[in-house]
This record gives structure tokens, sequence and C-alpha cells, in this order.
């Protein structure tokens, strides 16, 4: 297993996307010497010296690979720009629907159904194929990145967002993220935020006060695709639809939900996926009306939720948040109001990535001033790893990861 060191974005690393795939491969369309991102070189890493690796592993056992020969094949194939831009935007948002598709599956799969970890690998092992892909067509590098954050957001649901047109039905959009913190044996991680967006997506769930169609994405650990807009492209699509309310989702404390009530314009240097840490207020997304407010309160109807009694997990409304008294060195961390005019430090959510996506997105609903739509953020229980540290899955992780999952589907139903 490799060991990566510092904040570093991009390293010149060969890849084994897999045997199939290398046999599909021109030998004269891929540059394998090309760099990757960080997290698209954890598709080599393993659990135990000469084992298998984690990502194909989860991504054959899903019935994926057969997708990623064929994308890694395809794309050779393509000699004109814009049907390139077309086939990766194709190829992105049909990965998301056959996750979606065997998420919600209602015939026995190969492979546990909610697991949200293989959509993860597939989309790394495409992404790396993009980056080290030799076209027959020139093509600068701003125009690759473009390439590939089309494909990127494709996968994640971004281009399946549109909710159905008919009266009387309410809609709720979601996002859960990807796995993260995935060094070492944690490259098997799952988040279950991920695996309950992949159920909720286009479901239409009936309720005592009629029916419920829901839109989901999943979000990236990156710092990055923040900056890029990920969170406002889908939430953005989403107000543009009148949604009735929106749901911010991640992996929060052990054992428990929190119906988080404040969001905080601050990151507070973590590393994202990419090993790369970001400190500072959150900043704008070029495009979008986003207010400059230190803390963003939630809508959502938390006493509701925590007396549906849900369960198996307690519901807790979490009104925590610090903010700087001494911007850089002194907070003050309390449970009442933030003080008007002082820096926003943390939200109830932390000053991470979960935190991130429930200010972009409400600062979002309040700059379209869609003051009737609900909005806020929902953290799950932290999600466990199998037992035995060479295993990739058991049947304890499966019923956890699932029963937080479904739980998501019934809080979300309440709101």
């Amino acid at each position: 297993m490799k060991t990566i060191a510092g904040l570093v974005g991009l390293t010149a690393i060969a890849l084994t996307l897999s045997p199939a795939v290398a046999q599909a491969q021109d030998a004269n369309c891929y540059d394998t010497a090309a760099p990757l991102t960080v997290e698209e070189q954890r598709l080599d890493d393993t659990l135990v010296t000469g084992g298998p690796a984690v990502g194909p592993s989860l991504v054959k056992l899903a019935g994926f690979d057969g997708r990623v020969t064929d994308f890694t094949a395809g794309l050779c194939r393509q000699i004109v720009p814009k049907q390139a831009q077309q086939f990766v935007e194709r190829e992105g948002n049909a990965l998301w629907k056959a996750a979606v598709a065997r998420a919600q599956s209602t015939t026995p799969v190969t492979h546990d159904a909610y697991d949200d970890r293989p959509l993860y690998w597939a989309r790394l092992q495409l992404s790396s194929a993009l980056r080290q892909w030799k076209p027959k067509f020139a093509m600068a590098p701003n125009d690759r990145a473009k390439l590939i954050q089309r494909f990127d957001w494709a996968s994640r649901g971004l281009s399946d967002s549109a909710f159905p047109s008919r009266p009387g039905v309410r809609r709720i959009a979601v996002t859960g993220f990807d796995p993260f913190q995935l060094t070492g044996v944690n490259v098997r991680r799952a988040n279950p935020a991920g695996a309950a967006a992949l159920q909720l997506d286009g479901r239409e769930i009936s309720t005592p006060d009629g029916k419920v169609v829901l839109q989901a994405a999943v979000l990236p650990v990156l710092w990055g695709g923040f900056d890029e807009g990920v969170v406002e492209q889908f939430y953005g699509s989403a107000l543009q639809q009148k949604p009735d309310a929106f749901v911010t989702i991640s992996q929060g404390r052990p054992g428990r939900f929190d119906v988080e009530r404040w969001a905080a314009r601050w990151r507070g240097g973590f590393a994202d996926n990419n090993n790369v840490g970001s400190f500072g207020s959150v900043p704008n997304a070029a495009g979008w009306p986003q207010p400059g407010h230190e803390f963003i309160e939630t809508s959502l109807p938390f006493q509701k939720m925590i007396d549906a009694g849900t369960g198996p997990f307690a519901v807790n409304y979490n009104l925590a948040f610090c903010e700087w008294v001494v911007v850089g060195s002194q907070q003050s961390c309390r449970t009442d109001n933030p003080t008007p005019g002082r820096v926003a430090a943390s939200g109830g959510g932390g000053d991470y990535l979960s935190n991130e996506s429930m200010y972009r997105a409400n600062r979002l609903r309040i700059g379209y001033g869609a003051t009737n739509v609900l909005g806020g953020h929902l953290h799950t229980p932290v999600l466990g790893q199998p037992a035995d540290p060479a295993a990739l899955t058991d049947s304890t992780f499966e019923k956890q990861r699932r029963d937080i999952a479904d739980q998501v589907k019934a809080l979300v139903s309440v709101v």
C-alpha cells in the first residue's frame, strides 16, 4: 500500500484499473504516467499486502466492472470534442442511474444493495481514465478539466434531478456524501449518507399528508468540488423547480441522528479526500445569489422529526455553534444565539464539508428568496467497519448501514 505525504493534488503514477480494462485499452490511447489525484491513486490500495485492490474489488462485486471496460474502450473511439463531451456526460449519468437502480432493486442482487462504495470507486476508475486519456484531437488542460467535471457531476446525479410535473405531489431534494478518511484499512469505509441518497433518488413515498417525491445526489468530499459550485448546481436546479424542502445529509456522531440548528460560514482546514485542507470563510460559487450571512438557521421541522419515533437511533436537535472572539485564535462555543457582528467559527455540524453543504444550500435558498422552502441538515450515526480487518463487508456492517439509511428515509418523509 502506498504512502501519500503532504497536501498533494496531482501525482504522476501508473494505475491498473482492472485486467479487463487493461485488455480493452489501446496502448496509444492512455498515458499511465499522466498525473492522477490523490483520491484516484487509492484505487491501488489493499487491505493486506499482496491482496486485491479494494476499490476495483467492490466495483466488480456490484457488477460495474463491465461499465468500466466499456467506458475505457468507448473513450478511445471519440474523435470529435463535442461528441466526447456528450459521451462522458451520458456515461456518467448512466453510471448514476445504474447505481440507483441497483440500490433500489426489488429483486436480490449479488452484493448488498445498500453499499454506496461501488459507485464511488467506479467513478474514480472512469475519472482516472479521463485524466490519462490521449485524445485524437488537441485538448487544453482546462478543456480536460471541464470534461472531467461534466462526467463527475453527471455520475453524482446532477444530470438526473428533474422533479415530476404532477400537481399535488410534494418535492424534496436531498444530498449525501462520498466515503472519506480512506487511508490504510479505512480504504473500505462507506458513507451511510451516500447510501441513503441512492435509496431516495426518484422515490415516491406515500405519507399521511399525501405523496412525496425525492431527487437526490451525492456530493464529493473535496473543497475544490465545493469551490466549483457542485452544491449550488444541484440545489439551484432544485430551487428553480419550486421544491417544498431540502435536506443535506452527512455522517456525524456515534449512535444518534442530529438535526443541526446552525450552519456556519467557516472552513476549519481539515484535509479532504485529496489530502487538501482549506481554512477561512466559505467562498462564493460564481453565478449564484449568495448573501453573506455568518450563520444560517435550519427551517426543518425538527420537533416533528424527533417526535416521529422513527428508530432505531435517537434523534437529537443540536443547538451548538462556535463564533470567533478573535478570528483565528479565540472562540466562544455556546447553545444560545450567535452574537451579531461576530465571525462564524463552526456550526452544529462543525467546520467541515457537512456544515458547508448546509450553509451553501441554505445561503442559496435565502438568496432566491425561497423562505417558504424548508431547509436544513441531518447528521446520521457513524457507520462502523467490518470486524475482520481484511474483510470488505460482513452482516453486522451491512445491517447497520441499512438501519441508518432506512431511518433517513423515514425522517425525510416526516419533513
